[in-house]
């Protein structure tokens, strides 16, 4: 981790989610502002928490280049972000809205380590990257394919939707001796003045290593 990253800890990354009604904003058109982006399935946030599933062992550090979440037809470009001169997370740019970021000051995706990836639930123009990431379920897969090669296939564990005005940074970003990923968009109800009230955090942990072609 770089030392922005361990000064400010957890609420380095955090700081965007806490802002997401500036940085995420909600947009599109008033079908969208009717229905709102899907939330996690009542049964799944109401289940007792299960364990994570066990990890493989982590990866050197690899730059990422692309985020698939196969059962939502998700298949994006990762940018690297950073913080901001006020110690907040940058999202990835409105302008376009089929990118996600992931946070250079933390572990690459696959290494041990708490890895954060983050991007739009949808923009003035429409949904964006993760608009459909609330209905991802446990058991499900993120793929983070790298640049050295080899794809870091992530088994989702946890999806929350949780509040921004309480968001549990702590347990969120913990970092443990196991590969594991954060994805966050925003969620929950919405409101012009204020943004999103919460934000969908999946949590899944490094299960499969798969090799692909750098072409």
């Amino acid at each position: 981790m770089d030392s922005a990253y361990g000064r400010r800890g957890a609420w380095g990354v955090v700081a965007v989610l806490l802002l997401a009604g500036v940085h995420l904003v909600r947009g599109g058109t008033q079908q969208l502002t009717a229905a709102g982006p899907p939330r996690p399935l009542a049964a799944e946030a109401a289940a007792p928490a299960q364990p994570p599933p066990p990890a493989r062992p982590g990866l050197p550090a690899s730059a990422p280049l692309a985020v698939t979440i196969p059962a939502l037809g998700v298949d994006a470009p990762l940018t690297r972000v950073g913080l901001d001169p006020d110690g907040w997370l940058e999202a990835p740019s409105p302008d376009h809205p089929d990118r996600a970021g992931w946070y250079g000051g933390a572990v690459t995706p696959g290494e041990p380590g708490t890895a954060v990836v983050v991007g739009h639930v949808d923009t003035p123009a429409g949904p964006a990257v993760f608009h459909a990431l609330g209905a991802l379920t446990r058991g499900r897969t993120v793929e983070i394919r790298r640049a050295d090669g080899r794809t870091a296939v992530f088994t989702v564990h946890s999806v929350e939707l949780v509040p921004k005005a309480d968001f549990p940074a702590d347990r969120v970003y913990a970092s443990t001796a196991a590969p594991e990923l954060r994805v966050i968009t925003c969620g929950g109800s919405y409101a012009p003045a204020t943004g999103y009230t919460g934000n969908v955090v999946v949590s899944a942990r490094l299960t499969t290593v798969r090799s692909h072609s750098l072409t």
